[in-house]
């Protein structure tokens, strides 16, 4: 009978129904849409940020040390501390290691270069040393990246988190080449204003060295200093970074790098990210440890590589925090909004619908039902409406969010159509909003009297 009373309900007022079927499905479909994007925001506002480059940079602790005597200063200009690139497999082992999307350990050292006079070579590269630097000189740093490096699961480098490098040719060979037992060459880039100065090409030679060339197959435009430098594969020239470093040829011998540039997934900073973790509580602390703040993976980063200073870079990193906290906040208002226009309409279909049914209700109250019968009765008409067009919501909203996703963030791959998660979400908010919008009309239905709406009736 109850079942029967359920049918005959959608039957006779499939209007009204389909009203409010139409309103919870606008509502979800909204409400979907916007999760489905908010699922996946956050990593994509990283990508899209990831022109401004790393959000953490790791160099060595000794480098804050200050040398004087006298109160001069005698540091060195390169402070003479360096990292181990092999310690940077220890990234791997930190508790957020899975959130690292780009990594890009970089050596530098700085030179003059010279057109050469006596030598087929365009440009003549040295260290920087002591001695009066030779007429005509120019000042020419020599850095090392990684370019397309595999790390754990990622093909990594320094173009990678520079993303608005253009490069005409190709990037260095991270394997190197030999030409002789006597001339070791390598491949090299060179910076679009370097390469301007001294007339070079691809496929020119310069000497890094009185035995060390670099045959260029790249030059990088990138719109700061990188312009005037050369760039060579971390890894390829060893005899020459031996050299320069001043290191044993042991076969344990591993490329000293001045500078990390990393890229990592992070939560947006807070005031709980700014505390001092050094002065949290036990419970605080691991709290704060175990969110993925850029400050707890630098913290994580300083306790697996030793004698490493890891900090956030915070015009990157409060730039993402504050983009994605005004996006997330203006979906929630959309979310929210969609909500309530939902359940508004579902309160004035139910309202139209029990005033139209005043008469069965008092019939049903006269023949015996109670009062938790009846509102049964109208709660399952109003879930049962919501299940379905929660449902339909969820699928409409799903492509929404694909549609969306498309536009807003093009390139950026497709992502699957459906978040299965989403869908008892979904379904829960719509049977939240068609019960309290329901709930009102049934509840002043049944504080009718069934003796005065029959004589109304009659």
């Amino acid at each position: 009978m109850f079942l029967r009373l359920l049918w005959e309900s959608f039957a006779r007022q499939r209007r009204r129904k389909l009203l409010a079927g139409i309103a919870i499905l606008l509502g979800t479909t909204a409400v979907t849409a916007m999760l489905a994007l908010a699922t996946t925001i956050g990593d994509r506002i990283h990508r899209e940020l990831a022109v401004y480059g790393a959000n953490i940079v790791v160099f060595p602790k000794a480098e804050q040390l200050e040398v004087k005597v006298g109160g001069v200063d005698v540091k060195p200009a390169t402070g003479g501390a360096y990292l181990k690139e092999s310690d940077l497999d220890k990234l791997k082992t930190i508790f957020w290691a899975n959130n690292i999307t780009g990594v890009s350990p970089e050596f530098r050292r700085s030179g003059t270069m010279i057109r050469p006079s006596q030598t087929p070579a365009k440009a003549l590269w040295s260290p920087q040393s002591s001695a009066p630097p030779a007429p005509g000189s120019v000042a020419v740093d020599l850095v090392g990246y990684w370019f397309n490096h595999p790390f754990g699961n990622l093909r990594t480098g320094a173009p990678a988190l520079h993303p608005l490098w253009k490069l005409q040719g190709h990037w260095p060979s991270e394997t190197g080449e030999r030409s002789n037992a006597n001339y070791d060459s390598e491949e090299v880039v060179v910076g679009a204003k370097l390469a301007e100065r001294f007339d070079l090409h691809i496929g020119d030679t310069i000497l890094l060295g009185p035995e060390h060339g670099g045959r260029i197959v790249g030059i990088v435009t990138s719109g700061d200093q990188t312009d005037e430098q050369i760039l060579y594969a971390l890894d390829a020239m060893t005899p020459l970074m031996r050299s320069i470093q001043q290191k044993s040829s042991a076969a344990a011998w591993s490329p000293a790098i001045d500078r990390v540039e990393i890229s990592a997934r992070t939560k947006p900073e807070d005031a709980f990210a700014r505390r001092n973790p050094d002065t949290l509580s036990p419970e605080q602390h691991e709290i704060w440890y175990c969110r993925p703040y850029a400050n707890s993976i630098a913290y994580q980063i300083r306790e697996a590589i030793p004698g490493a200073q890891a900090e956030q870079v915070r015009r990157v990193e409060q730039t993402e925090g504050t983009v994605l906290s005004r996006i997330s906040g203006l979906m929630w208002l959309v979310s929210g909004a969609a909500l309530l226009a939902a359940g508004f309409a579902v309160s004035a279909a139910m309202a139209t619908a029990v005033l139209e049914r005043r008469g069965e209700i008092g019939l049903m109250r006269s023949l015996g039902a109670s009062k938790s019968a009846i509102a049964l009765l109208f709660f399952s008409e109003s879930g049962l409406l919501a299940v379905l067009a929660g449902t339909v919501g969820y699928l409409a909203g799903s492509a929404l969010a694909l549609w969306l996703g498309a536009r807003i963030f093009p390139g950026d791959g497709t992502p699957p159509l459906f978040d299965w998660v989403l869908l008892p979400i979904v379904v829960a908010m719509a049977l939240t909003v068609a019960i309290a919008g329901s709930a009102p009309s049934i509840r002043k239905a049944l504080a009718m009297d069934p003796s005065m709406v029959l004589r109304v009736d009659a």
